[in-house]
């Protein structure tokens, strides 16, 4: 079976560095769906303002898949224990799918584009090919006895995130707030712990630069990206 994007996601990052590590990790970070031409028919989302909540099937588009391997190593276990490939959400997987539940903000109908969705709480690189939409329906999809697994371990690292007054007024409200959340959950590699080395990454159209000190994040610089 061949499948082909119904569309493709704009997001807030133009790089795999510093994306929230799961969907609605970032309640801020916004995400807009906008339909190849084929798709963009209002008919198809007649309905789907009704609902809170959508699942979004999407290609993770930048992972680089040779050969099947069975186990992966989850970044947030150090990048060295070793996991079973379906025990794990990494993107190297035989299909390369990925899925998230997102909130849906509003449709909108735009003079460009048609029809376009706009989406919060999104884990996804800027250009990522969408597959499928289907509503999220609480009375089946929530699942209260749900178990984690080893995950749930994980679930409570975060760190303190400091920014400079000078440079939160660079960022709207709302870009604040998704960078806040995305570096609260610390985007480093887990195996590095180097507290005098200075990452930096692109956040829509800024270069963002920190370091971190035991459980603190501090942001040395933003600037636009020339």
């Amino acid at each position: 079976m061949e499948i082909k994007p119904i569309g493709y996601l704009k997001t807030q990052f133009p790089t795999k560095f510093g994306i929230p590590r799961q969907s609605g990790a970032v309640a801020s970070s916004r995400a807009t769906l906008i339909f190849e031409e084929e798709y963009r028919s209002r008919e198809a989302l007649r309905g789907l303002e009704e609902y809170s909540h959508v699942w979004v099937i999407w290609g993770f588009s930048q992972a680089k898949y040779e050969k099947f391997s069975p186990t992966v190593r989850p970044p947030r276990l150090g990048g060295n224990l070793r996991m079973g490939v379906f025990a794990t959400r990494s993107p190297f997987r035989p299909n390369s799918l990925g899925l998230s539940v997102l909130k849906l903000e509003k449709i909108e109908k735009t003079e460009k584009y048609g029809h376009v969705i706009h989406l919060l709480g999104a884990d996804m690189l800027d250009g990522t090919p969408v597959y499928d939409l289907k509503p999220y329906l609480p009375s089946f999809d929530k699942i209260d006895c749900a178990i984690g697994g080893f995950s749930e371990k994980l679930d409570d690292y975060i760190l303190e995130v400091v920014i400079p007054t000078e440079c939160e007024k660079i960022l709207s409200e709302n870009s604040l707030a998704c960078l806040k959340g995305a570096l609260a959950q610390d985007p480093r590699p887990s195996y590095i712990e180097d507290e005098n080395r200075v990452f930096g990454f692109p956040f829509e159209d800024y270069e963002v630069k920190f370091k971190v000190e035991g459980k603190i994040l501090t942001v040395i610089s933003i600037e636009k990206q020339i």
